[in-house]
């Protein structure tokens, strides 16, 4: 039995312009969570939980769920902002949801195993797929999280927030939130014009998690919902991931990551992945 994969959809993609999910990125109207998916099967994932508003999932449904539902077990959860715990109410003001560990939270229910997160907006390569299936795959009782290159997850077309990674012996031993990284020669330079080469290892929310790690997800929210700020701020997946070390494996990948963080960047994505298809590497249309 293969893993769960779960896909959080819930975001609205602000600096994108409208629910970026929902973009066509080939001429067939495939999006990034239909490659993902695509990527996901073949690898050997067999379930798939899409973490999703309920506003959403009507349109999410018809536009995609309705043609990978043929070709594997398709759930959805739904994350709201009033899914907290037992004597927590909704902050005055507070109208989206709490993150992306949130978005778990609002999973674990359709979670028995093991599982692995990505960020519907994101395309991850078919070799971090197969990474990380065949780590969940494995005896291996720790957690784990796919490292891309740096230089494999910039945007010309604007700056970037990546989670950079602090590694020893193959674990993980921090991770660094960097924001305003814009391309520079050799790699890239943040808002304070501090230098991170290429080859600078980063978290793009490819995370691989064992069952018990629904107790840390459960147990890390009321911290974070007493915590200063709680009404503004976001619960992130390296709130909890970070809390897991030293029992995280970090899967280097070589892939090159792409999305639409932009507006701009959606050409860009569409013409490589064409490219990919001319290549053989996907087929013209994913869902036959």
């Amino acid at each position: 039995m293969g893993a769960t994969l779960v896909v959080l959809a819930a975001g609205l993609g602000s600096r994108f312009g409208g629910v970026k999910q929902m973009a066509a990125v080939d001429d067939n109207g495939g999006t990034l969570i239909d490659y993902s998916i695509y990527d996901a099967i073949r690898a050997g994932f067999d379930r798939i939980v899409c973490v999703v508003t309920p506003a959403l999932e009507p349109a999410f449904h018809e536009r995609i769920g309705r043609h990978i539902e043929r070709h594997v077990e398709l759930v959805y959860a739904h994350q709201t902002v009033d899914t907290l715990p037992s004597g927590y109410s909704v902050p005055m003001g507070r109208t989206k949801p709490w993150g992306t560990a949130h978005a778990v939270l609002c999973a674990l229910p359709f979670l028995d195993g093991s599982f692995a997160t990505i960020n519907a907006d994101d395309y991850y390569g078919q070799e971090s797929y197969r990474c990380m299936a065949d780590y969940l795959a494995s005896d291996s009782p720790d957690h784990a999280l796919v490292a891309y290159r740096l230089e494999n997850t910039l945007s010309a077309n604007g700056t970037v927030s990546r989670g950079v990674c602090q590694v020893a012996g193959g674990r993980l031993k921090g991770i660094t939130e960097r924001t305003a990284l814009r391309m520079a020669d050799g790699g890239a330079v943040d808002e304070n014009d501090q230098f991170y080469p290429g080859d600078t290892p980063v978290s793009m929310n490819f995370w691989g998690f064992r069952p018990e790690v629904a107790d840390a997800f459960r147990q890390r929210f009321p911290a974070f919902l007493d915590g200063p700020g709680a009404a503004t701020r976001e619960f992130y997946l390296p709130d909890v991931g970070g809390s897991l070390i030293p029992r995280v494996r970090v899967l280097p990948t070589a892939a090159k990551w792409k999305g639409v963080t932009y507006a701009d960047d959606l050409p860009e994505l569409r013409a490589y992945l064409a490219e990919l298809t001319t290549r053989g590497v996907y087929p013209r249309k994913l869902w036959p």
